[in-house]
């Protein structure tokens, strides 16, 4: 039985996160868990916080009534209107439950968004380095990725840059901060002048299009650095996130899509991803996860642990010799490759027992991941192996 072309195509091409996830369960069987460093797939080691565990007794201890049952599509009004009282108070503006839909994780609402203001044939823009599922997530609803570099000293939006990529057939643009791979935040300053942007393309073109700001990491941040909110700058823009990282539940795949109360009519928006919600298959979110999280939206895991292992991580590369932008947030670390081609680098790092994801993977040749989301222990346990690897590539004699 043959499978369609596309989907063999994209799976020969697929996630180089994935590959090197499953190549390191090789060398933990060859070598031993202990012996095998593995830094390829950003799946937290954290577990989730102590409020977590009291929600769940609670729910287990006194179950309420129709609790596994159905709902609304766009989930629970108590839930929505928990996480629209958490969006108000950071943005200043007026979310409402009505403008919240409960998703599958950040994935579901990315798919749900795109089948939502997508016809076949239009433009998302993404900004590389980036997350490769977007390009799936785009091309499952007739939509085309146009990719435009950040700036590669910062890591940065280069707003100029997006603005050429613009054309009569762009319908959004992601952006994601903290980014997954580089761990760069966008500032204010950045989201104000592209939002002025956006509203003079948009006047310009005569259509809407949407920022669709990605933000499964927005709680992840170090050095005092904040998050600004992206309704706060930018009219036609919809938040989506999950609480795989900030609450350590990435398997749970709860997360939540949010309009801007300013998008372009966004009761018909609103709508529309209400129904996407439902005919992709998702339904609705998981409604247990949804009654745990309706009292969570203020908690978080421990963002000291990571940030203290970016500091340890970071010192002792940037002692060795790689250069990387120091991350602003998330738990990834994007250094250049010591040589040209990434992949051979990689190949190279595999034979010390490190796994690691190459930048081509992200749409940035000559760099690569380092997920630092493991236990402390495992990154003291690797800083010989990255101090031979340092030496093997001939960035230390």
């Amino acid at each position: 039985m043959s499978i369609s072309t596309k989907i063999q195509t994209a799976i020969e091409n697929s996630s180089w996160i994935r590959r090197m996830f499953e190549e390191g369960a090789a060398l933990i069987a060859q070598y031993g868990r202990e012996n095998v460093f593995d830094f390829s797939l950003g799946n937290p080691s954290n577990e989730p916080p102590e409020a977590f565990y009291r929600e769940l007794h609670k729910l287990v201890d006194h179950p309420v009534a129709g609790m596994h049952r159905y709902m609304h599509n766009a989930g629970y009004e108590e839930t929505r209107a928990a996480v629209a009282k958490t969006l108000t108070a950071k943005s200043g503006q007026l979310v409402e439950a009505k403008h919240v839909l409960m998703t599958c994780g950040a994935g579901g609402g990315l798919n749900v968004a795109l089948k939502t203001i997508l016809n076949p044939g239009e433009e998302v823009v993404i900004l590389a380095p980036y997350f490769v599922e977007y390009k799936f997530y785009a091309d499952n609803h007739g939509g085309i990725t146009r990719e435009v570099w950040t700036n590669r000293k910062t890591f940065q939006p280069d707003v100029e840059a997006i603005e050429s990529a613009i054309t009569e057939k762009t319908r959004a643009l992601i952006i994601n901060s903290p980014n997954n791979p580089t761990g760069a935040v966008y500032p204010a300053e950045i989201l104000k002048k592209l939002g002025q942007m956006l509203e003079r393309k948009q006047s310009e073109l005569g259509r809407t299009i949407y920022v669709i700001s990605d933000e499964p990491y927005a709680r992840l941040v170090y050095d005092n650095l904040q998050i600004p909110s992206v309704f706060d700058f930018i009219r036609n823009s919809v938040i989506i996130t999950s609480h795989s990282k900030d609450l350590a539940l990435p398997g749970e795949r709860i997360g939540y899509l949010a309009a801007s109360p300013a998008l372009d009519d966004v009761t018909l928006f609103m709508n529309g991803a209400i129904f996407c919600n439902r005919v992709l298959g998702f339904v609705n979110a998981p409604a247990l996860m949804q009654r745990l999280v309706t009292s969570l939206q203020d908690e978080s895991i421990d963002i000291g642990e990571y940030q203290q292992k970016r500091d340890l991580l970071y010192s002792h590369l940037d002692g060795l010799g790689f250069k990387m932008v120091k991350p602003g947030g998330g738990f990834y670390l994007f250094p250049q490759s010591p040589i040209a081609d990434d992949l051979a680098f990689v190949r190279q790092a595999q034979k010390h027992k490190l796994l690691l994801v190459p930048g081509s993977g992200f749409g940035a040749p000559g760099f690569f991941r380092i997920a630092y989301c493991v236990e402390m222990e495992t990154i003291h346990r690797s800083l010989p192996a990255w101090e031979r690897l340092a030496i093997d590539v001939g960035l230390k004699c």
